[in-house]
């Protein structure tokens, strides 16, 4: 009996890639590391990647992680988290990824929710202490075995990610490399609360087909990444779309338009992934002039309402493709192809990768629901994960299955163009530094903040929103803001009144 061949996982493209070219070179630190997290840059080779990353697996496996268990991850878009990630398949983990700013609260609302065994974290990344926030969580989260950490200066009970990178050991684990096991759990906020959305290889994988077949990403290409990891998206366009290329990929936490400038030309990159605000600030600031190299930009909207109404793309040397993000329910890319530098007009129905060649592979579907927003489905939307609750009724005959996910996103048709316009974001929803918040616990955090203190959501190019406030007190609101468990981060967007403009 011959056993069937299993679908691959992103460690299966890894090692593709390493068997075809070992001394390639595979991942480039930003070179304002040093200011991030107080470690120097790395490049490494796919053979030199591959070492590190089974001394990390070994390191996960003689903790005593059994398999399938949760690691979660909180790291900044630099070497360490590529490798921790890789690492954590390789060992037959589930990686559950940490955005950057959240508080202390979500944190181990996090961890609890998902039973995660270990958190990896880094000691400071932009000054922040991390560390502590993930052993103050991890204090808080029952599940919790394992505290680990990049950098110095890490406290007591954490163990060194540094230490474990460099030691060679021969312990490995069997497992199954199959595509449709867990990998990663990443977390979005909706109007019904807080939601883990978990998703396979293939669910990961098929995000990057999509964006990476629909721009027309080469082979080989140097990639690189000025996009936050810590979500579907962010794993999907950095680690998916670099595996399936075999290229270099190139990592920039954002943001430094100086060093972003910088890398772009000093690694002749061809292919630039950032949000999508960033890419048309880049157009604007004469982008092929500036960075020649450039053949491809992949530009991510985490507000796609934004997208039909954003200016032309006027570079002639890279072409830019519209990613639209809807949280962490899934997504579809559009190239621009129109003379004039138009976003592409988005037809509901099913789209193929890339989306103007007839015959290609079905992306995903997309849909006008009975209540005026936007449905998606296909093999990277986790339906599951978003189903809505069972209406109460006495009827003994089961509702039919839901095969879409309901975005929220109002939506309608064009009556000329046939095209599908999204008009307005989910309600009670606000994105404020590309992550999502219920709008109630913005007004809760104002009503803590003291009379005559306003706490709002600004917008903002790069990110859709931004934190600005302002407070008579400004050392009470401070001392509230971090009451409520608020990430350092936040505080910092925090004005005095006689400061605010």
């Amino acid at each position: 009996m011959t056993q069937p061949t299993a679908s691959p996982t992103l460690d299966t493209l890894f090692k593709r890639n390493l068997a075809r070219q070992p001394d390639a070179l595979a991942l480039v630190d930003p070179p304002n590391k040093p200011r991030i997290t107080g470690q120097p840059p790395k490049r490494l080779t796919f053979a030199q990647a591959d070492r590190m990353i089974s001394s990390l697996a070994a390191h996960f496996i003689e903790s005593g992680l059994p398999s399938n268990s949760v690691i979660a991850v909180q790291l900044p878009n630099t070497i360490e988290f590529a490798l921790t990630v890789l690492a954590a398949f390789r060992a037959g983990l589930v990686v559950a990824v940490l955005p950057l700013l959240w508080r202390q609260s979500e944190l181990t609302m996090a961890l609890n929710r998902t039973a995660a065994r270990a958190i990896v974290t880094s000691g400071r990344i932009d000054g922040v202490i991390y560390s502590d926030l993930a052993m103050n969580a991890a204090a808080e989260a029952f599940s919790i075995r394992h505290v680990c950490g990049f950098g110095g200066d890490l406290p007591e009970g954490m163990a060194s990610l540094d230490n474990a990178i460099f030691r060679e050991s021969p312990t490995t684990r069997a497992v199954i490399q199959d595509g449709r096991k867990a990998a990663l759990i990443s977390f979005d906020v909706t109007a019904d609360g807080f939601r883990p959305v978990p998703r396979a290889h293939l669910g990961l994988i098929a995000g990057g087909l999509a964006m990476s077949l629909e721009s027309d990403v080469p082979q080989g290409a140097t990639i690189l990444s000025a996009f936050s990891p810590m979500s579907f998206a962010g794993l999907a366009s950095s680690l998916a779309i670099w595996l399936l290329s075999g290229g270099t990929l190139v990592l920039h936490h954002p943001f430094d338009d100086e060093v972003l400038e910088q890398q772009i030309n000093e690694q002749a990159c061809d292919t630039l992934i950032a949000p999508g605000q960033l890419a048309l600030r880049l157009d604007e600031l004469h982008l092929g002039a500036r960075m020649p190299s450039l053949r491809n930009v992949i530009g991510l909207w985490r507000t796609p309402e934004q997208v039909g109404s954003s200016a032309c793309w006027a570079a002639q040397q890279a072409t830019l493709t519209d990613v639209y993000l809807f949280g962490e329910a899934g997504l579809f890319g559009a190239r621009r192809v129109a003379e004039d530098g138009s976003p592409a007009l988005i037809k509901p129905g099913p789209h193929g990768a890339p989306r103007d060649l007839p015959g290609s592979s079905i992306a995903g579907d997309i849909l006008l629901t009975p209540r005026g927003t936007l449905g998606l489905r296909g093999p990277m939307v986790p339906v599951v994960a978003y189903a809505p609750p069972p209406p109460p009724s006495d009827s003994l005959i089961a509702s039919p299955p839901r095969d879409y996910v309901d975005t929220d996103y109002a939506a309608r048709l064009d009556r000329v163009t046939g095209a599908v316009n999204i008009t307005a974001p989910p309600s009670g929803v606000m994105a404020v530094g590309g992550y999502r918040f219920l709008a109630q616990d913005l007004q809760e955090w104002a009503r803590r903040l003291g009379q005559g203190a306003l706490l709002t959501a600004l917008p903002d190019r790069l990110s859709g929103h931004r934190l600005a406030g302002r407070a008579l007190d400004n050392a009470r609101a401070r001392d509230a803001l971090t009451e409520l468990g608020l990430n350092p981060l936040m505080v910092e967007a925090f004005r005095d009144r006689s400061n605010a403009a």
